[in-house]
């Protein structure tokens, strides 16, 4: 057992580590409620986005001419994973969990002998691929949202997926995050965004939240408006995958704290326990050999 300095000293640690974590978990919490708001305000643009895309694809030979962003290359050879996870810990599964399913994802794709590459966004992300995949990392952003996800930030990421598709090094890019659900609750989300790939949607269902099918006549031509709208939908679909990862991060980091401080607190009671019992046999010790040593006078 343990003596009574030792166990002090443990006591004074834990102590110190528990004021630690609780502060960590208030920061978190300062910073989730900022983050939350700014990925739940960007969702309903995203979205529509999303469906505006898809209202044009439904438009008879809407593929005629388009772009290669839309339409794709024509080849599934070359994939391009973005991670997107952060650039510190302490905030439990939130980095591993995109690691594994960016493991995965990458094991799958080389078993159907697909050229891989990757990009991070986040530290944590590269440092747990880099030992399995680190050939195929070919850059990491850090320090994106120290200060709040910027979009300027997310354009930077996606003028880089632009380039790299312009200059013919993959074919089909997908973007994996975690999704905000709650502070204990996040939703690994890997989405394809180069070709755009727009979910199924029941006509019914999707008729009835937004009305009928809207009917476009583009001018300038079709070409050009793509174009434009394009690259815009990509910038958008990258600051939505940005703005839920960092909310999904600080409540991540929110929950793990908490749970850190009260186990922090559960320790100290134990320890605190430990400490007064081997206090409590040290001076009854103490007191028999008094006694004794007096009885013995």
């Amino acid at each position: 057992m343990a003596n009574l300095k030792e166990l002090k000293t443990r006591i004074s640690s834990v102590k110190s580590t528990q004021k630690i974590t609780s502060a960590m978990k208030m920061v978190a919490a300062s910073r989730l409620k900022r983050a939350q708001e700014a990925a739940e305000a960007a969702r309903p643009y995203a979205e529509r986005m999303e469906r505006m895309m898809a209202s044009i694809l439904n438009n008879p030979g809407s593929l005629e001419g388009a772009g290669a962003l839309l339409s794709g290359t024509g080849s599934e050879d070359t994939h391009l994973i973005v991670v997107v996870t952060s650039d510190r810990g302490l905030c439990g599964g939130f980095n591993s969990s995109i690691s594994r399913e960016s493991r995965n994802r990458i094991r799958a794709l080389k078993g159907d002998n697909k050229n891989v590459k990757i990009l991070c966004v986040g530290r944590k992300g590269r440092d747990q691929l880099k030992t399995e995949f680190g050939d195929a990392i070919i850059e990491t952003y850090e320090g994106i949202g120290k200060a709040g996800v910027q979009f300027d930030e997310a354009q930077g990421v996606a003028g880089k997926i632009i380039a790299m598709f312009e200059a013919g090094e993959f074919d089909v890019c997908t973007i994996i995050y975690n999704r905000f659900v709650s502070a204990i609750t996040q939703e690994v989300t890997p989405q394809q965004i180069i070709p755009v790939q727009i979910a199924e949607v029941d006509e019914e269902t999707e008729a009835a939240e937004t009305g009928p099918s809207a009917s476009y006549e583009f001018e300038p031509s079709e070409e050009e408006i793509l174009a434009d709208l394009l690259p815009s939908n990509l910038n958008v679909q990258v600051f939505r995958a940005l703005l839920e990862s960092s909310a999904s991060e600080h409540g991540a980091r929110m929950s793990a704290m908490d749970n850190a401080t009260r186990n922090a607190g559960d320790m100290i009671d134990d320890l605190s326990m430990i400490y007064n019992r081997s206090r409590q046999a040290k001076i009854t010790s103490e007191l028999i050999e008094i006694i004794s040593g007096a009885e013995a006078l």
